[in-house]
């Protein structure tokens, strides 16, 4: 039987620390030699333009022994009135699992419906699961461990929020977000984390209240792809959020900082501290090439 990922909940707890060992065993090289996908074929279906999901699912594909097909809506008959269920009917006939980016969260779900074939969300509206994953990685890398971390968003309350949310209330770390009023994540899928949580979920207005005995601090840009109609009023209401050396010192001296990129330097975050001593955004970015390569390993061969 088939299984999707569409959002971190897709996932158990011992699932995902399976998922992070096997990430850690690629990264060090382990079965580099090894091409456990030899034969298959990956589609990548993007809408949104992309630099770290796109290279990091073609390259991982590749290093795995497959094949993978970049497609673009507007080139294939989707963007010319075919329906997503028909698209999805024919590329299962062709490929063995889709990653999709996409600007509708609904439309992934319509999508899967139909698709005989894995369906990996490569970010949507309403979550970043993949992103998430690579978080989790970086966090237990730098810190040893994930339950019991604390972990403080500071930022507009958006996709990549949700998917922390729910990263968090599955693995026992306490996150706290600091979101201007009208900017917090999504209302179902707060209340649906806390319902089940392992941890402390907090959402408050004042980011040097969130940061304070951080052992993470996590921020993402203020304007998202497709929101740009309302860029200059969402970057007011979030000036006072931005992750800089002052928020940065209330966290705990050994903090690490994480950016899921692109940085709009001088906007969300400062060039001192992304590129500062307690960074982390990069080892961050690589880590979604490991993390991505052991769900497409996981979702693809049997176990």
């Amino acid at each position: 039987m088939k299984r999707d990922f569409l959002r971190l909940w897709d996932l158990s707890s011992g699932e995902i620390l399976l998922l992070l060992k096997r990430a850690i065993e690629l990264k060090s090289g382990k079965d580099a030699n090894k091409c456990p996908l030899m034969g298959k074929s990956i589609g990548l279906l993007f809408e949104k333009v992309s630099t770290r999901t796109r290279v990091s699912f073609e390259v991982g594909i590749y290093q795995l022994g497959a094949h993978a097909t970049y497609m673009n809506p507007n080139e294939i008959q989707l963007g010319r009135g075919e329906t997503i269920h028909d698209t999805a009917r024919v590329l299962s006939r062709y490929l063995d699992a889709i990653v999709i980016r996409t600007f509708s969260h609904n439309s992934l779900i319509d999508f899967a419906s139909s698709s005989s074939v894995p369906v990996i969300n490569g970010l949507s509206d309403l979550h970043h699961p993949c992103q998430a994953l690579a978080d989790l990685m970086t966090i237990h890398e730098k810190k040893g461990k994930l339950k019991g971390i604390r972990l403080s968003y500071i930022g507009d309350g958006n996709n990549v929020a949700n998917s922390l949310i729910e990263a968090a209330s599955r693995m026992g770390i306490h996150i706290t977000l600091a979101c201007p009023k009208g900017y917090e994540p999504a209302p179902h899928l707060l209340k649906e984390a806390k319902a089940s949580a392992k941890s402390e979920i907090k959402i408050i207005r004042d980011p040097k209240e969130a940061a304070d005995k951080a052992d993470v601090l996590y921020t993402d840009v203020w304007v998202s792809m497709g929101q740009e109609k309302e860029a200059r009023e969402k970057k007011e209401k979030l000036r006072g959020y931005q992750l800089n050396s002052r928020i940065l010192s209330c966290a705990n001296k050994d903090a690490i900082v994480l950016h899921c990129l692109p940085a709009h330097r001088g906007e969300e975050i400062t060039d001192d501290v992304m590129d500062g001593p307690q960074s982390a955004v990069f080892d961050q970015a690589e880590n979604r090439l490991h993390t991505q390569k052991a769900l497409l390993e996981f979702l693809l061969t049997p176990i």
